[in-house]
């Protein structure tokens, strides 16, 4: 299929609009890079950051309907180039930086073929090859420029945008659907979780014990081998290597680790309050933030683990918590943790609650797993739908 460059199909604009709001600059409503990362398209009803810019700017970077928005810059290569289209638009619109504004030339190329085209592996992977970067990543004027759109006749790119409008906007329907069961099966599990914290906080609902009468901290040597056991946020506790090592930061030094064992309770200081607490199903050790700790003739792990996600769930932890940082709780100190009150249930019944806690949170998660490998299926089907149509490998009529 014959290309020519993007320069030749329309005027590109990276754009250098900040955020900052200056009193001898004209109000405007910026357009951000997460409006575009998270919108298929931009219209006049969004909800947009109030700023300011200079008459120039607004000149060279106010939005029109048919206008494409691609991020140009990130954290990683694979969120450069993401595009969405401008389907309506007001005059205090602005495209803000870490953008770049395309204008299509009309004359040459339908809007809504080229953002089908911005959709597709072609363009998705000259952007990762000719990304460029370290610590953020980023395309140039000159890269944007060159990248190379078929060139087919008005008619064609017609057929084929109304096709992907059609074809694509079922799928995405799907997956929309697929996105509302999801959240309907988060929030049945918060709900389990919401029940319990309630009855552990409830007023008068049961004699008050301290989490330290139900848990005995422990302190296990290491073991040459051992490896990084993480408390997960959806209450997994295992070892790290089992679900993923990106996104961590590994320390140089092992001092203050501790040895973990199967079945012991593991409660992240800093994150415990979001949900990183749970039983160990491995072996190996964590860092000192962590209480492993085992139960003592008064409870069970597994029922003071679904307690500790269930004080979380319902903004006990946040509440009783004295110092309080950015996105994180501190219960680092085991005093302040193990002070920490309840309501006390018997034991024979805390068995039952984690026994169903355990079989209901399966079956949700098992749910949940279907519902992700659906959606995992659908967009390779749409990504591969794109690309085939609009590089010529699957006619439309």
């Amino acid at each position: 299929m014959k290309t020519a460059p993007l320069w030749s199909f329309a005027d590109i604009r990276p754009s250098n609009v900040d955020k900052k709001s200056d009193p001898n600059e004209t109000p405007v409503r910026l357009v951000n890079y997460t409006d575009v990362y998270y919108q298929k398209s931009i219209t006049s009803e969004l909800a947009l950051m109030d700023a300011t810019a200079s008459d120039e700017h607004i000149a060279r970077f106010g939005l029109r309907a048919g206008d494409i928005i691609i991020t140009k810059d990130s954290e990683t290569p694979d969120d450069i180039g993401i595009p969405a289209i401008v389907e309506s638009s007001t005059e205090d619109m602005v495209c803000a930086y870490h953008l770049s504004l395309l204008r299509p030339h009309h004359e040459r190329i339908h809007p809504k073929f080229l953002y089908w085209y911005l959709e597709s592996d072609a363009a998705k992977g000259y952007w990762l090859n000719s990304a460029f970067g370290v610590t953020r990543v980023s395309i140039s004027l000159g890269t944007v420029s060159r990248l190379p759109v078929p060139e087919l006749d008005r008619e064609t790119q017609i057929a084929i945008a109304d096709y992907l409008d059609r074809e694509v906007g079922e799928i995405d329907s799907m997956i929309d659907k697929l996105d509302q069961l999801k959240a309907q099966l988060s929030t049945l599990h918060r709900t389990y979780l919401v029940g319990l914290g309630k009855r552990l906080t409830e007023a008068e609902a049961g004699d008050v014990i301290k989490v330290g009468l139900m848990l005995t901290k422990q302190s296990r040597d290491l073991r040459e081998g051992d490896g990084v056991v993480t408390a997960f946020r959806d209450g997994q506790v295992a070892l790290r290597s089992r679900r993923r090592e990106d996104g961590f930061t590994m320390s140089f030094s092992e001092h203050g680790y501790q040895g973990v064992e199967p079945g012991d309770f593991v409660f992240h200081g800093l994150d415990g309050f979001a949900g990183a607490v749970g039983v160990s199903e491995d072996r190996g050790k964590v860092s000192p933030v962590y209480h492993v700790c085992t139960a003592t003739p008064l409870a069970s792990e597994r029922f003071m683990a679904w307690a500790l996600r269930a004080l979380s769930a319902n903004g006990f932890l946040e509440a009783y918590a004295s110092s309080v940082r950015q996105r994180s709780i501190d219960f680092r100190n085991w005093t302040t943790f193990a002070g920490l009150p309840m309501n006390y249930v018997p034991l024979d019944e805390q068995l039952h609650v984690a026994d169903h806690l355990d079989d209901v949170s399966g079956r949700i998660d098992a749910m949940l797993a279907k519902v992700a490998e659906l959606k995992s299926l659908l967009l390779k089907r749409r990504s591969a739908l794109i690309t085939d149509v609009v590089t010529g490998r699957k006619e439309v009529a």
